[in-house]
């Protein structure tokens, strides 16, 4: 009797064994999924209505300028630019003129935000400066959307802008790209969809900052830098690449420890996070390009790159953009060696030529910048056409942020992103008359009531100041 009740609970408790095994896979806790976005976009396009500019001289951002051309903007978006678009019916119609019309301005490297104005210390939060790795912050999280500084940019026809963290650093935290529209909170001007940048720094800033603390203080101890935080974060990639593989094989495995300074790095390695690297020397360009074959990321833009032109044929093989100015020079060694031909002859060699600002004065007059630079061209024989060289401040940008498919140039489907200018906008009377952002118009020199003013400025009283 006792063998035959044995034999049945056996056989009841193999029976019983795929369901024990279901059971104890699905009691599995969860797999750990970092959230790449947890601080996701809550921005919505202004209110507008169908709008054509008819007869205007149009720079596209992809190099053409079209003569007598009309742009039609519905529901946000480039719906049509030529000489013989149909207008519908009821269409706000803008005489276009005498006046030209480009894509907006997009500002590759700004701090406004986060140095923002008055300049006053207590708002100064670009830069992390007590480390020399700070890849865990994000300067998202100082930008301050009162600053007075992005109303004054739209005046200039500023429509998009990464606002990146300072450069004290090796790796200074990630930047983050916003439409340059009122808000009452940082999300509310996040570009939807764009990536993350990561800020890095060469040369002399790290030196300065961390020369007479724990270092670096040498150039070389710059490069140790990195690559002990690039070290680093290939094995903390490979310690959640194995998990994922080894929890999707079935395994019971425990997810690794969260780093906010690797997760960030980790993006960079994965391709989702995209370097913008501050960087004046050819001869450091050319090492950091080394770096990041050595640890197989991609480098977006080098920003300032002052020695960009004597490098141009290996940023164009190596397909990165260099963000510059049009003729900043000598105010410190490594900026000694700068030309004023640095952005047409690095645009010769077929490489991507960025003007950018890094000022918050200089952010409201980029067409100019742009200008100087072309103009500066053609008197070595570097001869492009206005079209051309406004993709230097548009289209290009747009390649370095990686919204190149969402904004930067005037074609259909794409971001109604559109500013028209009294004159050409390479002469320095030209003004930014009227700015739409995704077919709203958020600025009209005519209207005063389009002139958005942060709570900041309207709250300021003599009462209160004497409170």
């Amino acid at each position: 009797m006792f063998k035959i009740q044995k034999k049945i609970m056996v056989t009841v408790l193999f029976s019983l064994a795929p369901a024990l095994i279901s059971v104890t896979a699905v009691a599995r806790d969860p797999m750990v999924v970092i959230d790449k976005n947890p601080y996701p976009s809550t921005y919505k396009p202004f209110p507008s209505v169908t709008t054509a500019i008819r007869g205007a001289t149009v720079l596209t951002g992809t190099g053409a300028q079209l003569d007598g051309a009309s742009i039609l903007m519905e529901n946000g978006k480039i719906v049509a630019v030529g000489k013989d678009i149909k207008i519908p019916y009821g269409a706000h119609v803008i005489d276009g003129t005498g006046k030209w019309v480009t894509p907006g301005i997009i500002d590759v490297h700004s701090h406004l935000g986060v140095y923002a104005s008055p300049n006053q210390e207590s708002l100064s939060d670009g830069n992390e400066a007590t480390r020399p790795v700070t890849a865990d912050v994000w300067a998202e999280h100082s930008v301050w959307p009162e600053d007075p500084g992005f109303s004054r940019a739209i005046a200039g026809g500023i429509t998009t802008l990464q606002i990146l963290p300072g450069s004290a650093n090796l790796i200074g935290g990630r930047g983050v790209t916003l439409k340059n529209v009122p808000s009452r909170t940082m999300e509310g001007m996040k570009f939807p969809g764009a990536p993350y940048g990561l800020k890095m720094a060469c040369g002399e800033n790290p030196k300065r900052v961390y020369g007479k603390k724990s270092g670096p203080s040498t150039r070389m101890g710059n490069m140790a830098g990195y690559r002990k935080a690039w070290i680093k974060a290939q094995a903390y990639k490979k310690e959640w690449d194995d998990y994922a593989r080894d929890y999707k094989a079935g395994k019971d495995v425990k997810a690794p420890k969260r780093d906010l300074e690797m997760d960030s790095l980790m993006g960079v390695l994965n391709g989702e996070i995209l370097v913008h690297n501050h960087c004046y020397r050819a001869d450091e360009m050319a090492n950091m390009i080394d770096m990041a074959r050595e640890f197989h990321y991609k480098i977006s833009a080098f920003h300032h790159a002052v020695e960009s032109y004597k490098i141009a044929d290996l940023l164009a093989k190596e397909h990165i953009c260099s963000a510059m100015w049009a003729d900043w020079w000598g105010f410190k060694l490594e900026a000694f060696d700068g030309v004023d031909e640095n952005i047409p002859m690095v645009a010769s060699a077929g490489a991507c030529a960025i003007v950018h600002s890094d000022d918050p004065t200089g952010i409201q007059r980029l067409n100019q910048e742009a200008a100087k630079a072309w103009s500066n061209g053609r008197k070595v024989g570097l001869d492009f056409t206005e079209g051309q060289a406004f993709e230097w401040l548009t289209l290009n940008p747009a390649r370095a942020l990686g919204i190149a498919d969402k904004t930067g140039s005037l074609e259909k489907g794409k971001m109604a992103d559109v500013v028209i200018w009294s004159k050409n906008p390479f002469s320095v009377y030209a003004l930014a008359e009227k700015v739409f952002i995704d077919g709203a118009l958020m600025y009209d020199r005519d209207d005063p009531n389009t002139y958005w003013q942060s709570d900041f400025e309207l709250g300021y009283s003599r009462k209160g100041a004497h409170q």
